[in-house]
């Protein structure tokens, strides 16, 4: 069989070579899912058509609703139940090193969020890769070019999620021709691909992100599932942030130009995480806040709501077993000092269980911002990126304190008035920095930026390895952060079979 996704278990097609030395097979003459025909000259064809090439760029948006295991769920776990904000929910052995700095990798995490990545990858090359070769004249130039910008900045995504991760990683762009005796050192790189340093793929995110701009569709204030040129702005903001190419004057150049296409702070906070009265139905979808979302509705719902706690469109579905990432008394307590009531209520909500794993059982927390089967999951919304262009006044050459400090003052008095920063704060850049943090943790609990915010800025240690003596209710920690601490573990499964691979400090 003929294939040309480099998914991460290829193994099994090297070794057979190794045992018979060939590995031509016949030619694939009618449509399955892996080519859709063979030309008279005998090359695959990837798509026939536009109706082809569009059902693949279904393919791309479904995974947000389909596939939530590891670009939500998983990294939710690891921003927030390997940061401060929240403990790992249950005693799984999986999830746990999570929580008390133990992960390894062997861990089943990993492995399973490094294969989904690289699937990710592998489907937005397909099409990036193969649509200007379509024969069909329905297919408009323009069009190519609109699919093509999406899939780009749908790699982008996985991307950005991988390198923050891992750091150096495998950056796959291309896609493998099939392997033959003949071919087997021209193509054995491409199936077992090694690392490409940090800079490397934040500049190939950043390539993506620059090419897609000219022909992504608009922003659409009425549908924000699409990878629109907002989209773009908002992840190239996200990683001028981080340190390989840091660029704060291009932060904020963004940041600014999502004002532009309309964006902005809701003026009440529930409606980005809230339902409708009779818990039937979310609040709002596509607010004015809201740059990307996964939508949910009814014969499609939001399976991961039940990871967290009550889904409340079904109330005693999968209510039987101990959650993931449950909120932590840190945070609690930071939520309580700040006098944070309004950010509060919606991040956190008890419930009676019947397990007592970190709580009494008769008031036990949740993660509040994922409540129902029909919940947006909003990837990506303007108070993050409003907040890292506070964070880039601050910390730019020429810093601008006082523009930084009336950014996090607004995102204060939407969080029901909350009392502007001192004088003394607004003064000093340390205290700047401290606030700054403080508010992105509030503002965005449970929303996956935790444990980012703390590599980005360089205060895992600092933080990290506190808080164990500051929360009574984290599990005992293992090891203590260091600097290796801030990527996680290449899977070792995926190490025994790319030897091109070497593992990360520290593991």
């Amino acid at each position: 069989m003929n294939t040309k996704y480099i998914f991460p278990i290829v193994l099994s097609s090297v070794l057979l070579f190794m045992n018979s030395c060939s590995l031509i097979f016949e030619p694939v003459d009618t449509y399955s899912d892996v080519t859709e025909g063979i030309t008279e000259g005998g090359d695959e064809v990837v798509f026939r058509d536009k109706a082809a090439v569009e059902g693949h760029l279904v393919t791309l948006y479904n995974q947000l609703r389909e596939r939530q295991e590891h670009w939500y769920l998983d990294l939710l776990l690891i921003a927030e139940a390997h940061a401060d904000n929240a403990y790992a929910g249950t005693t799984g052995a999986e999830v746990v090193p999570f929580e008390n700095n133990a992960i390894e990798g062997s861990n089943s995490v990993i492995n399973r969020d490094w294969n989904r990545y690289l699937e990710d990858i592998a489907r937005a090359n397909r099409l990036i890769v193969n649509i200007d070769g379509v024969q069909d004249a329905s297919l408009t130039i323009a069009e190519r070019e609109r699919y093509k910008a999406e899939a780009k900045i749908f790699r982008a995504m996985i991307l950005f999620d991988m390198v923050r991760l891992w750091g150096s990683i495998p950056v796959i762009t291309t896609e493998a021709e099939d392997i033959t005796s003949e071919t087997i050192g021209e193509v054995y790189d491409d199936y077992f691909p090694s690392q490409a340093t940090e800079e490397e793929a934040y500049r190939q995110i950043e390539q993506d992100l620059l090419d897609a701009l000219g022909a992504a569709p608009d922003n659409n204030l009425s549908d924000k599932t699409r990878f629109s040129k907002s989209v773009a702005k908002a992840l190239l903001a996200k990683i001028y942030a981080e340190k390989p190419i840091r660029d704060y004057n291009k932060v904020i150049q963004y940041a600014d130009e999502l004002a532009a296409d309309g964006f902005d702070l809701v003026s009440d906070y529930s409606d980005l995480f809230g339902m409708n009265a009779s818990n039937t139905d979310t609040k709002m979808r596509n607010t004015q806040e809201s740059i990307l979302e996964a939508q949910f509705f009814s014969g499609g719902g939001n399976w991961v709501t039940w990871m967290f706690g009550r889904d409340l469109t079904n109330w005693n579905n999968n209510f039987t077993w101990a959650k993931w990432v449950t909120p932590s008394r840190d945070l609690i307590r930071t939520f309580q000092n700040e006098g944070d009531e309004v950010r509060y209520r919606e991040s956190i909500v008890y419930y009676e269980t019947s397990w007592s794993n970190y709580y009494p059982s008769s008031n036990y927390p949740f993660m509040y911002k994922c409540r129902s089967a029909f919940s947006s999951i909003i990837k990506y919304r303007y108070a993050d990126i409003l907040l890292l262009k506070a964070e880039a006044l601050i910390m730019r050459d020429g810093a601008d304190l006082a523009a930084a400090a009336d950014i996090i003052d607004r995102i204060r008095q939407r969080a029901g008035g909350l009392p502007r920063l001192s004088s003394s704060v607004r003064a000093s850049k340390e205290a700047m920095l401290d606030a700054l943090l403080k508010e992105r943790r509030l503002e965005l609990a449970f929303e996956g930026q935790r444990w980012f915010d703390l590599v980005r800025l360089n205060k895992v240690e600092e933080v990290m390895n506190a808080v164990f003596a500051n929360d009574s209710g984290r599990r005992p920690q293992v090891y203590p952060f260091s600097e290796n601490s801030y990527r996680m573990p290449i899977p070792q499964a995926v190490l025994d079979q790319n030897p091109n691979l070497v593992q990360n400090p520290g593991y």
